[in-house]
């Protein structure tokens, strides 16, 4: 079908008010749409039908996702367990970091594209990596590019829902998320891992939190070699020390350098008709930015050219950023 004939489905039974035969076609849509990697589309519709989902949640009137997908997510207890699953359409080129960094991450996507040849050869396979540093230095956008260069669906892990105050309730939980993941060939992440994976101290009476370092080292162990566990986290110290040589690979992500920061505002202003008038300028903002991560650099950018654009008279007037508004949202704390 094409595009055309998946709207008149959703137009047609909308119409009739269909909701049965709205959803399926609603759910074909976002599938065709991943497929022919329009995955941002893909993935806003999914977001509008999942808040409609919160909205209406009494009447049982969307379940979110394509048909087979649906099917697997049937289990209420398993879906608390799971913030999100989401594609990606990231790629390495997204990625802003040293050259060591990205040949690793390039070795480990290759290790899996190639797993038929390394299981020939008996090779292990690299499937466990953890991405630690400060905050806002690119740890989740790693993820997003795993799971788009791999191609594969991103489980971002709901902590809050996985640790339970009942005894022996969290490890079931990560159980039951692991061998979900496997069956569904999903990437497992954890966002700050070290909540989870916290130093075992058997000086003190932290029994639970043992047996969930326990059990997590046990599934690392037999973690099947095309299932996928990235874990974040911005205090490397707070982790178990058993659980840091499970993982295959471990990458420090760091504040951006002045030629980082540089690449960084090149990359986000190429989706944006804004550009910096002054070569000045951008050394000013390069220096000012100095010491700050991605995300804080990114979003006073991202700010600093909303702000602008209100602030043009005519669509005919040239499209440069107002740098002192900009030097101005970089220099705030938050």
């Amino acid at each position: 079908m094409s595009q055309t004939d998946y709207i008149k489905s959703i137009a047609k039974f909308g119409l009739e008010n269909n909701r049965e035969e709205l959803l399926r076609a609603l759910n074909e849509f976002i599938e065709h749409s991943r497929k022919t990697r329009k995955v941002n589309f893909a993935l806003q519709l999914q977001s509008l039908i999942k808040e409609n989902v919160k909205s209406k949640s009494s009447s049982g009137m969307f379940a979110v996702g394509p048909q087979t997908y649906r099917d697997k997510r049937k289990n209420d207890e398993l879906n608390d367990l799971v913030l999100e699953k989401i594609t990606s359409d990231y790629s390495l080129d997204s990625l802003i970091a040293t050259e060591k960094i990205k040949e690793d991450l390039q070795f480990f996507i290759k290790e899996h594209q190639a797993i038929d040849l390394l299981n020939t050869y008996q090779l292990p396979v690299s499937n466990k990596i953890l991405f630690h540093g400060p905050s806002g230095c690119g740890k989740t956008l790693s993820a997003y590019i795993l799971a788009g260069e791999l191609d594969k669906m991103l489980m971002v892990v709901n902590l809050g829902s996985i640790v339970s105050s009942k005894l022996g309730e969290t490890s079931k939980n990560l159980s039951n998320l692991f061998r979900n993941a496997a069956s569904e060939n999903c990437i497992i992440f954890f966002d700050e891992f070290d909540s989870l994976g916290k130093i075992r101290d058997y000086n003190q009476d932290h029994g639970e939190m043992k047996r969930v370092v326990n059990t997590i080292l046990q599934l690392f162990d037999y973690l099947p070699q095309d299932t996928i566990v990235i874990a974040a986290t911005n205090q490397l110290d707070m982790i178990d020390e058993a659980l840091l040589r499970r993982f295959d690979l471990k990458v420090k992500l760091e504040q951006p350098n002045k030629s980082q920061i540089k690449e960084l505002i090149t990359k986000t202003l190429k989706k944006s008709p804004f550009k910096v008038k002054y070569k000045k300028d951008l050394n000013d903002i390069v220096t000012l930015g100095y010491g700050k991560s991605f995300y804080l650099i990114q979003k006073s950018l991202i700010n600093a050219i909303k702000r602008s654009l209100f602030n043009l008279k005519n669509d005919k007037q040239d499209f440069f950023i107002n740098i002192p508004l900009w030097k101005k949202l970089l220099s705030e704390k938050n």
